[in-house]
């Protein structure tokens, strides 16, 4: 098989086996609030119930646990919007390996607070994604190993594993909403779901402000994008000029892809609190924010993933309270 080669059902059952023990498995729920106002059953994945309150927990178990252990002796690094950074310090942990988060200073405290809990060393460096990967650059030249957030076998082998959890509970579904960024999510839950049953529908939602990958998928090719404060944080960043995997496969799965603005995602954090019993972050959000907004127009049985819940509580309370909050006035752009 070429190192290049699509992702495929054969490796993200092989994840699963491998992850089994350092992951949980999480509900798949109906919610008669969206049912009612979709016209189709709909139910809400609750992955930021996860260990780590995010997806990304698979992927980093996934990659950590497959590396040889003379190469997981010399430390894992990693840049991170907040939940990779999460997932891949309690991976690391759990194996009793060196862990370095790179982050940019748009992410939130509360998740740089949750990665150096998790026993994680953390620098902070510029103003983006692309910044902070260059210190993962220095460190790897060092001897590290770098566990990227998602363009790797590994990591989208690993969230692949959500698309075998949703078919087993829900065979009949017709429509998965997926969270895009760098597509390691959406891309391993299509292939999977995909390839279990070829007529699902996958829809990709990103936020309107510097959704790296909706751009790329409308410029025909990977392409840079400014990274814009957003409720919607963990879907920030770039998705690499050079990008080996995301990019294809979401071209190649992805039926249909869709942008909400910031009012439309404290809209999705808002219901999820009233409504659904649920504290989710913005990022885990987009997929209520879309259907609430009208932007997803559902077939069949369907599933939004609620993709993580690391959700800085005093910003939730302000949005469940009903205020409009800025972002681009908290920090200061």
């Amino acid at each position: 098989m070429s190192e290049t080669a699509p992702i495929g059902l054969a490796e993200i059952e092989a994840a699963r086996q491998t992850i089994t023990g350092m992951i949980r498995r999480t509900p798949l729920d109906p919610s008669p609030s969206l049912s009612e106002r979709a016209g189709v059953p709909v139910y809400l994945k609750a992955e930021h119930q996860q260990i780590t309150h995010s997806f990304k927990l698979r992927g980093a178990a996934n990659a950590v646990l497959n590396l040889d252990e003379g190469v997981r002796a010399r430390g894992v690094v990693g840049v991170s919007t907040g939940n990779h950074g999460r997932g891949l310090a309690y991976a690391a942990r759990e194996t009793g390996t060196r862990c370095i988060i790179c982050m940019s200073k748009l992410v939130p405290q509360n998740k740089i607070d949750g990665i150096r809990a998790l026993g994680a060393e953390i620098r902070i460096i510029g103003r983006s994604q692309d910044e902070a990967q260059h210190e993962v650059d220095r460190l790897v030249e060092d001897g590290m190993t770098m566990i990227p957030p998602f363009d790797h076998r590994h990591i989208i082998a690993g969230q692949g594993t959500l698309g075998l959890e949703i078919l087993e509970d829900l065979p009949g579904a017709g429509t998965l909403v997926v969270q895009m960024s760098g597509g390691g999510l959406i891309s391993g839950i299509a292939a999977a779901a995909k390839a279990m049953k070829p007529d699902i529908r996958i829809v990709g939602v990103s936020m309107e402000r510097g959704a790296a990958m909706a751009a790329s998928q409308a410029a025909g090719r990977p392409v840079e994008v400014e990274e814009l404060p957003t409720l919607a944080d963990s879907l920030g960043g770039g998705i690499g000029l050079e990008n080996v995997y995301t990019f294809a496969m979401v071209r190649d799965l992805v039926d249909e892809i869709v942008l909400v603005d910031e009012r439309e995602i404290a809209a999705g954090i808002h219901h999820g609190y009233w409504h659904e019993s649920q504290i989710v972050e913005g990022s885990g959000a987009v997929g209520m924010s879309a259907l609430l907004a009208g932007k997803i127009r559902p077939a069949g049985p369907t599933v939004l993933l609620l993709s993580g819940g690391n959700i800085d509580m005093a910003l939730h309370h302000r949005i469940i309270s009903g205020e409009h909050v800025d972002m681009t006035q908290q920090t200061g752009d």
